[in-house]
């Protein structure tokens, strides 16, 4: 059995995650939520496939998976933006 936390793979799927984390947990104490839970689901599991294809040798696809994550965290979850007042 393999190590924890061996490969870049590992690690950027992790921080990204905890990154989610923080979003949904400050996004989720709002009076009014601007986000959906499933807008986090998307990103949590393309997470799961990342690292699960970096693991497996498929570098190129999981590079395009994280890319893909970061895409649609910044279009659909926004989480630069200002909140309502």
């Amino acid at each position: 059995m393999g190590a924890f936390l061996e490969t870049p793979f590992d690690w950027i799927s992790l921080l990204i995650f905890a990154g989610l984390i923080v979003l949904f947990l400050q996004r989720s104490s709002e009076e009014n939520p601007r986000d959906h839970l499933w807008q986090y689901l998307v990103p949590a599991i393309g997470c799961a496939l990342a690292n699960y294809a970096g693991n497996q040798g498929y570098a190129i696809i999981a590079v395009i998976i994280l890319g893909a994550i970061l895409a649609f965290v910044h279009y659909v979850l926004k989480p630069f933006q200002k909140g309502e007042g």
